[in-house]
């Protein structure tokens, strides 16, 4: 399945399009979804540019993403898709750009390009371009990640006070260690797929920034490439910071839990230690020898209870004394 986008007056008419010959001559966006290997071949003789299958598409050196073939640029990114589900995920996709039209191929639903169609058709350049329409695409791609590190930033620092809330906060009730340690998981985790996604947005627009030398295109689309730079390199580290902060976070969150481990082991030793003594009095007076003073003396039992509470209670005070409690 494919769609075509055809300017009109003030916008950017979408058709989705069974009949390869209905493709207008001045479409200037041809959007591949999931295509089958005939309509690749289709519209390979109808364009006259090669489309790349998926498995071209999933390679990772550069010289397999970006290239020039037959006047054609070829560019192929990695985007978020899922990215507001607990399962989010990458996708490959190619832009190629020849003739001024620009052909788009993917295998899943990247939000940037509904949100890009969504606004080309409500209103567009009346002479607009296939390097326009790629040109907003990026930017839209760009400004999502923005959009996502953002939301992940404000869920780390959430996690971060439900970390470190203050001892009053925490007494009481039970915390959520294992919700938390999920939770940092995912965060990381994505960061780490926006951080994959903006390295390949970011090589994507050197490589337009490199091959526009020799292509006339307006100077406000050359300011708009250098902007576009600069986003990215900030944007990578924002991820880079976010990335060390969940790192950091995740170290904090495994030392709470070894606190209250070794809380939880110091009150089975200390209860362990005040029982001993009376546990030793006890067994001394249980023991079955004929010859023992006490077992005659009419005070004995009242006199082993009170001196089995005083072993238990003095090492007690000791340890509160020594604040080890």
């Amino acid at each position: 399945m494919f769609s075509v986008f055809v300017p009109t007056d003030s916008s950017l008419k979408k058709a989705v399009v069974n009949d390869l010959e209905a493709v207008p001559d001045h479409a200037v966006w041809v959007d591949l979804v999931n295509p089958t290997a005939a309509e690749d071949k289709a519209v390979e003789r109808l364009l006259g540019i090669a489309i790349p299958t998926r498995e071209d598409m999933q390679e990772i050196e550069i010289s397999s993403r970006l290239y020039i073939e037959n006047s054609a640029r070829y560019m192929t990114a990695t985007l978020m898709c899922h990215s507001d589900t607990d399962m989010p995920r990458t996708t490959a996709v190619t832009f190629i750009l020849g003739d001024h039209r620009l052909v788009t191929v993917r295998y899943d639903q990247p939000k940037p390009f509904a949100l890009v169609e969504a606004k080309l058709a409500r209103t567009c350049a009346p002479a607009i371009t296939g390097e326009m329409v790629l040109m907003e695409l990026l930017d839209a791609v760009i400004d999502r990640c923005a959009d996502i590190l953002e939301r992940c930033g404000m869920e780390i620092d959430q996690v971060s006070h439900d970390i470190f809330e203050p001892e009053s906060e925490r007494h009481g009730h039970a915390k959520q260690y294992s919700q938390i340690l999920i939770s940092i998981g995912r965060k990381g985790d994505l960061t780490s797929k926006v951080r994959e996604s903006l390295v390949s947005i970011g090589r994507v627009v050197t490589f337009l920034s490199a091959v526009v030398e020799g292509v006339k295109w307006s100077k406000d689309m050359r300011e708009q490439l250098k902007t576009m730079q600069r986003d990215v390199a900030s944007l990578t580290d924002h991820a880079s910071y976010l990335s060390s902060k969940i790192t950091f976070v995740l170290d904090a969150m495994l030392g709470v839990v070894n606190l209250e481990q070794n809380n939880i082991i110091k009150l089975f030793s200390v209860m362990a230690v005040v029982l001993m003594p009376p546990t030793l009095i006890a067994s001394i007076y249980g023991m079955n020898f004929k010859a023992m003073p006490e077992l005659e003396w009419e005070h004995g039992y009242p006199f082993a209870l009170v001196l089995m509470v005083i072993a238990a209670i003095v090492p007690y005070w000791i340890f509160k004394w020594k604040k080890w409690l």
